[in-house]
């Protein structure tokens, strides 16, 4: 298992973290638990395989947000 942690900006509310808890539902595809927190600017999910990092970034870049950095841990 893998965790890792988005740093996003601009996420401003609860429909902010839903959205990007979305993308990244549809991003990674073995993704087994999502959490996105718009007051720390950040995502936090757990996946089987490791994530693709450029395609997060351009599945987050594609819906306005910025991602400012991944940290993947095993």
């Amino acid at each position: 298992m893998f965790k890792t942690i988005l740093k996003i900006d601009g996420m401003r509310c609860s429909m902010c973290e839903a959205h990007i808890n979305d993308v990244i539902r549809k991003t990674v595809p073995d993704v087994k638990k999502v959490k996105s927190s718009h007051k720390k600017g950040e995502s936090v999910f757990v996946s089987e395989q490791e994530p693709d990092k450029s395609r997060l970034e351009e599945a987050i870049a594609a819906t306005g947000y910025t991602l400012e950095s991944v940290t993947i841990t095993k």
